[in-house]
């Protein structure tokens, strides 16, 4: 892998907004809790676990929860966003203890919080934005009885925004600093649903991540998710650093860098 380019004169990334935080485990209401062990598969060279497989962790964490509590519609929820705190990381082998809840609620839409800990130290917080579906047409609907019933007393009266928080990526990447890489899409980047996994964009990120040595824990990743990438898009990423150490990244169209689909951004915790 060859060295990514010297910093760009790309100002700081902004720091996040007191809406999005990541909120403590509630003193009541439902949790649930779950086990992971990390695993070959899961990690970087090094032993670190790699986010993509976090976001796996995450992703059948909260699948389990919402099978456990007999949610009706529990496949009816498309990711939004998704904040990563990394304080410590995870490495291999560990025995990790994941602890969901709902962090706050919209009309349409709600934030699952997973909290991780290892039994070596290793310390994640992960805070989603799920909007909830109709499966006939695809189109947000609100909450259902159901699930105020069994998460609103841990969310504790909070209200979350499914808003975008990321840049467009520069129109001209050249002159902005930023590199263009191709992103091949594979048969197993697919699940059922036939787009690619929201833990798969993650890899993406992973790919900017390791020629930045600087980008260990403690830092803080975020992906949005604008446009499901489907069979047959020609797919190209697109990264960008900034003063501080932060990058940003975008997946974008080949042909057309304005058409995002997922966009990213990390950068070191203070």
């Amino acid at each position: 892998m060859t060295d990514p380019p010297a910093l760009s004169t790309a100002p700081p990334l902004a720091p996040p907004g007191p809406d999005d935080v990541i909120v403590p485990l509630p003193r009541a209401g439902r949790t649930f809790t779950g086990r992971r062990r990390v695993r070959l598969g899961d990690v970087s060279p090094n032993g670190r676990l790699r986010l993509d497989a976090v976001a796996r962790f995450v992703q059948d964490v909260s699948n389990d929860d919402t099978v456990d509590a007999g949610l009706d519609d529990d496949m009816a929820w498309v990711v939004r966003r998704t904040v990563v705190e990394v304080h410590a990381e995870a490495r291999l082998r560990e025995e990790l203890e994941l602890t969901t809840f709902c962090g706050g609620t919209g009309s349409r839409w709600a934030e699952r919080r997973v909290s991780v800990r290892g039994e070596h130290g290793a310390h994640i917080e992960t805070a989603t934005i799920w909007v909830h579906l109709d499966m006939a047409t695809f189109r947000p609907i609100k909450l259902p009885a159901q699930f105020h019933e069994l998460y609103d007393e841990a969310a504790g009266g909070r209200t979350v925004r499914a808003r975008l928080h990321h840049a467009e990526p520069p129109a001209d990447a050249a002159a902005a600093g930023a590199t263009v890489a191709p992103w091949p899409l594979r048969f197993v980047d697919f699940d059922v649903l036939d787009h690619v996994n929201n833990a798969v964009s993650w890899e993406a990120v992973e790919e900017e991540r390791a020629g930045r040595k600087h980008l260990r824990a403690p830092l803080r990743a975020e992906v949005e998710y604008r446009d499901a990438i489907e069979r047959g898009h020609d797919v190209v990423r697109v990264a960008r650093d900034h003063e501080g150490g932060g990058v940003s990244m975008w997946l974008v169209d080949a042909a057309d860098h304005s058409h995002v689909y997922t966009s990213a951004r990390m950068f070191p915790l203070a």
